[in-house]
């Protein structure tokens, strides 16, 4: 049961509808972006990092996850080096659903989602079952179902050292090896093994280091925006940067940027389609998330279940069939062969709402306090800060 929301302070503007910005400042250009800057043939600038990284032969980038662009306001009297990152820094767009999966393999592939097929929290197989991508080990097979080259497989062809520092348990994962194969995996259970892995791998020589950081993430899912939790996981992102600044190598530049935003939803804005037959009648499979959420209906339902999601969410949500979806493109390109894995109907929040998918999802689910994956601004837009 959910008591209480702690306010998270978002700007007025949080909840505006934010497209995607593939191919001209999305999370899926930042990569090749790098990439092109240290020579790696074939990458292009389209960020238009050069400038930045002038004289720089070696990269950092350190993904913070749940530290979108809305946030870093929030986290800043926690993690003051925030506000003076934040200075001069951009923004940039995840990829859609804007939710972890399909934002680590769109910046370790330098594709939209719909090129490389993670296309949301959790999926359709073709077999029917659903694969959550988080938990995801060897089936499938994640060279089969995710087929794109990394740009981390690119920067080691050209003969950069190419390594990525994260959590060990993580190590040979289905979404480790869709979206860093190519890299040498260090693991680092900690701020000071992040940091110091980080560091000597940027020492090492010229070439890409790639560190990811949860707990931020996880402790707004579990606690909220903002709650004390989460205000003592921001002090840790000050003290993974603080060290990272400070120990940076000569010729050496830090990226920080996240993977989406999170945003605080009350109890009056869950509706779960257990409890309401109009939802339900005509779904025989879910996937997807609570912001985002994936239908698959019974043959013929199709059009009913549309016409009854509109009516219980009116205008807490677009809900759209998918070839609606697609043709707005919030994946890019969506690759035929990946296009069963995207809900007949794809039902995107906009307000503090989220649909919750009882006997479908473990209920756990729904005892959370923020969530993300749709298009709004506090959950679309992440930060890019450059630090030389």
């Amino acid at each position: 049961m959910i008591t209480e929301v702690p306010a998270d302070h978002l700007r007025a503007d949080a909840l505006t509808p934010v497209m995607p910005a593939y191919g001209s400042g999305s999370l899926a250009d930042l990569l090749p972006s790098v990439c092109a800057v240290l020579g790696v043939p074939g990458s292009v600038d389209v960020l238009g990092l050069a400038p930045s990284l002038d004289g720089v032969d070696r990269v950092a980038v350190l993904l913070v996850d749940g530290l979108g662009a809305y946030q870093v306001p929030v986290a800043q009297p926690y993690a003051p080096i925030l506000k003076d990152l934040a200075a001069g820094s951009r923004s940039l767009t995840a990829g859609f659903p804007s939710t972890t999966p399909v934002s680590l393999v769109t910046v370790g592939t330098g594709v939209a989602p719909g090129a490389h097929g993670v296309l949301g929290f959790t999926t359709r197989r073709p077999d029917g079952r659903v694969l959550n991508h988080i938990q995801w080990k060897d089936d499938p097979d994640p060279r089969e179902w995710q087929p794109v080259a990394t740009r981390f497989e690119a920067a080691a062809a050209a003969g950069l050292g190419v390594t990525v520092v994260n959590r060990p348990e993580f190590d040979g994962s289905g979404l480790s090896v869709s979206s860093t194969r190519g890299a040498t995996y260090v693991g680092a259970s900690n701020i000071g093994e992040l940091a110091t892995g980080m560091l000597a791998a940027l020492a090492a020589g010229p070439g890409i280091v790639y560190g990811y950081h949860p707990d931020l993430d996880h402790y707004g899912h579990g606690d909220g925006v903002d709650s004390d939790r989460w205000r003592l996981a921001a002090a840790g992102v000050n003290d993974l940067l603080d060290r990272l600044v400070h120990g940076l190598p000569p010729r050496s530049a830090l990226l920080v940027v996240a993977d989406h935003g999170q945003l605080n939803v009350p109890a009056s804005g869950r509706i779960d389609l257990a409890e309401n037959s109009d939802l339900s009648d005509g779904v025989v499979g879910v996937a997807g998330e609570p912001r985002v959420r994936y239908l698959y209906t019974a043959p013929g339902a199709r059009d009913d279940v549309l016409a009854a999601w509109r009516g219980v969410f009116g205008s807490q949500a677009w809900v759209l069939a998918r070839e609606e979806a697609v043709a707005r493109g919030l994946f890019g390109p969506v690759v035929p062969s990946h296009l069963d894995r995207i809900g007949e109907i794809v039902v995107i929040c906009l307000e503090r709402a989220i649909a919750l998918a009882g006997g479908w999802e473990p209920p756990t689910v729904g005892r959370l306090i923020a969530f993300h994956g749709s298009v709004t601004a506090a959950e679309m837009m992440v930060p890019l800060m450059i630090v030389r």
